[in-house]
């Protein structure tokens, strides 16, 4: 029986290795192939001495092949490791890292989500002979092995629902939180609470959680993996793989294909190596912390000492989270990051180190945590703004640091003190002035002011009974920009003239006069995002800053160079997100624009970069912080992580600004789509959109690709969007101006500070 499950095994491992590199021709698994082959031949005529000394020496050699063919792996050969059925899952690493544990909310298919596992464990330690239980709330995607319920890892809205509530629970009992992300990307469906939304909320609480957070990464595929990937530390598996979307997807998108057309396997080894996916690219791009090396062509569930390594890095990093906001911990911080005694194989678990938080150091924690985020992808962009602006910037943000403080912070708190004792000032001066003032007004009162009263009267009643002037340079008109497409002598046919009977309108009359707008069923055409700068803000209120940040290609993607400057050529724009102080209506504000006409308004490390300053100069300066999305494609996938990335880095700004008191406003149009709307964008309390936008998670080519569900053609438009809760309101273009003025004196966060 033994050596029938020798032999078995070793079938098994054979067969992993072929999964494993395809179709690739290889010398050494054919030497595999055939020594197994030679000795299944002479088995039956074998002793069992005999049959036991080949088996020892045919298990060497595999052993000694997988850790040269371990050299030889590829990109898309470890993504293929990752989504092998063999490859450890949640359930192995709960069953052999921690040493007690309970699933909660779920039990196999019976489950809200099986894709997602939430359980409560522990970690015992025996240090001086004494026991600790140590507890902490794992959570992560499960792919099974095998198990066709678990949907391959790829969670649906309400299983990060539940994994965020549970997060919640763990602040609640202020326990750490370790993370495990298995999986190829969220299952794109709009139904309540929506993908989209939901991983933003994610990623919104996340950010705030007062407790340590740990992520382990083995298959990280985009938004599905930030939704419970933000955190305190980040380690990944040596196998694994992080990015922006799958090689297959990147393959789809660099060569154009359509209706269902495969890639070719060189086009998809070519963008799983140009993504940068593998644990070392991220570790060497700073966006893991820590890789855990395992065995020879992936850790699969009967590989123990990997699981003993797993156990002593995630206690290692859960330790070095809690002593780095915590105080009296120098020697133990130390001997945690000792190279000598790691060498030495020194066993975190002698030294013990309380897992709960004060109050001060939760403070701190949450900090570190933004300052971690924020110092990402800073060399994935272009800055190319002078020395002396750069020296005028950081004075001007000082000065409005001091300003703010004394004029928000120090002012509001003896707001009441002080604005009572001028209360009373000012009654003692308007006695004094009335006492004056009566002997002046006695006299004025005897030499009579009948001709000028008449006068006001006459002026009342002309403009009353009189027609008004235009004026050319009404601030509500805002007439002086016209759309190139006002300019075409044409007659434009609506897309709903079949159904709702809408007749042609002339190109001048529907992108001039009437906005772009239907005059029949109210459709909205596209407008240029400048039509939008001139109807919407008051004129000359428009001050651009942070302009010098432009777009680059960190991952040098073959050509990105020239579509880049293709699209900066077409739009004069150096991103895809222009920033710019403006008012409307008299009220100062701070408006992120993401243009559509760049690249798709796809956003990477420029685009994050300028929003995440535009949220700072909003919070330092207490203005409301509008963001426009004149169209969004989602992340831009050829800078992979470091586009995925502004993910979490941008909703941590934004959190900190509404945190601050701010107003966040976020009107979409045209198309919304992906990343950008599953994280900074679909946080904010205060969502709206133009008719005709629509708005989503994934595509219907996307949909149908990876679920294989038809969606109706009404899918993603903003009423569907309303009525799932998406959004707070529809607008009309023509009315956005008159709707922001009303939402900026009705809406606000805690300091209402600009009215």
């Amino acid at each position: 029986m033994d050596t029938e499950k020798r032999i078995q095994g070793l079938r098994d491992r054979l067969q992993y290795i072929q999964d494993i590199f395809g179709a690739r021709e290889n010398a050494n698994i054919k030497l595999l192939q055939s020594k197994l082959s030679d000795f299944l031949e002479r088995e039956a005529t074998a002793s069992a001495s005999e049959k036991s000394k080949q088996l020892s020496a045919l298990e060497d050699l595999f052993e000694f092949l997988e850790k040269k063919l371990e050299r030889e792996l590829s990109p898309m050969d470890k993504v293929r490791i990752v989504r092998h059925s063999q490859r450890i899952c949640l359930k192995d690493i709960l069953e052999n890292v921690y040493d007690n544990y309970t699933e909660l909310g779920g039990q196999d298919e019976y489950n809200i989500d099986p894709s997602m596992i939430i359980a409560r464990a522990y970690i015992t330690r025996r240090v001086g002979g004494k026991v600790y239980n140590q507890p902490v709330m794992v959570i992560g995607q499960e792919k099974g092995h095998g198990q066709e319920f678990r949907n391959g890892g790829s969670v649906k809205p309400w299983g990060n629902a539940k994994a965020l509530h549970y997060m919640k629970v763990a602040e609640t009992e202020n326990i750490p939180i370790h993370t495990y992300v298995f999986t190829p990307g969220s299952y794109p469906i709009e139904d309540n609470p929506g993908a989209a939304q939901q991983i933003a909320r994610n990623l919104y609480e996340m950010a705030g959680l007062s407790v340590p957070v740990i992520a382990c990464i083995s298959e990280g595929g985009s938004g599905g993996a930030e939704a419970i990937a933000l955190s305190d530390r980040r380690l990944m598996m040596s196998h694994g793989y992080y990015s922006v979307i799958s090689p297959e997807g990147g393959a789809a998108i660099e060569g154009r294909l359509r209706n269902g057309q495969r890639a070719t396997p060189e086009l998809v080894e070519s963008c799983a190596r140009k993504l940068k996916i593998t644990a070392e690219d991220n570790l060497e791009q700073g966006y893991i912390d820590q890789v855990v090396q395992e065995p020879a062509l992936g850790a699969r569930p009967n590989h123990f000492d990997f699981f003993r390594m797993l156990r002593q890095d995630v206690i290692s990093a859960t330790d070095a989270v809690v002593l780095n906001v915590k105080g009296w911990r120098f020697f133990r911080a130390m001997t945690l990051s000792s190279r000598r005694a790691r060498k030495k194989g020194k066993n975190v678990e002698d030294i013990y180190v309380r897992w709960n938080l004060s109050s001060r150091a939760k403070e701190r924690l949450v900090w570190r945590r933004y300052l971690k985020f924020r110092r990402l992808a800073q060399r994935a962009y272009l800055d190319e703004t002078p020395f002396p602006e750069r020296v005028q910037s950081t004075i001007g943000s000082l000065w409005w640091d001091i300003y703010s403080f004394f004029k928000y912070d120090f002012m509001r708190k003896h707001q009441k003190k002080i604005s009572g004792v001028m209360e009373e000032i000012s009654g003692e001066i308007q006695v004094v002035k009335n006492r004056c003032s009566a002997p002046l007004n006695w006299v004025r009162g005897a030499l009579g002011r009948g001709g000028e009263q008449e006068s006001l009267d006459a002026e009342t009643e002309r403009s009353l009974t009189e027609l008004s002037c235009w004026d050319e340079d009404s601030s509500e008109q805002g007439t002086y920009y016209v759309s190139p497409q006002a300019r075409e002598d044409r007659a434009v046919s609506c897309p709903n003239a079949a159904t709702h009977g809408c007749v042609d309108m002339w190109a001048p009359d529907l992108f001039g006069d009437f906005g772009g707008v239907c005059s029949t069923c109210g459709h909205h055409f596209r407008m240029e995002y400048k039509w939008y700068l001139h109807n919407v803000f008051d004129p000359n209120s428009i001050y651009e800053f942070n302009k010098n940040i432009e777009s680059g290609n960190p991952l040098n993607f073959e050509g990105l160079d020239a579509k880049l400057e293709k699209a900066k050529a077409n739009t004069g724009k150096k991103c895809a997100c222009t920033t710019f102080e403006a008012r409307i209506g008299n009220v100062n504000c701070v408006v992120a624009m993401l243009i559509g006409d760049f690249r798709g308004g796809s956003v990477g490390a420029a685009e994050g970069e300028k929003f995440i300053r535009a949220a700072e100069r909003a919070r330092r300066k207490h203005f409301p912080f509008i963001a426009y999305v004149h169209g969004t494609a989602g992340i831009r996938i050829q800078e992979g992580v470091n586009g995925v990335i502004q993910m979490p880095r941008c909703t941590m700004a934004v959190r900190r600004y509404i945190e601050a008191g701010g107003l966040y406003l976020v009107l979409y149009d045209t198309n919304s789509y992906a990343g950008p709307v599953a994280s900074f964008l679909g946080c904010s309390p205060y969502q709206f959109a133009v008719r005709s936008a629509n708005i989503g998670f994934a595509g219907p080519g996307v949909i149908k690709e990876t679920t294989g569900l038809d969606v109706p053609p009404n899918y993603h438009d903003a009423h569907q969007a309303l009525s799932r809760g998406h959004i707070q309101g529809i607008w009309d273009r023509r009315e956005i101006r008159k709707n922001l003025q009303q939402a900026l004196m009705t809406m606000g966060g805690r300091n209402l500070y600009y009215r």
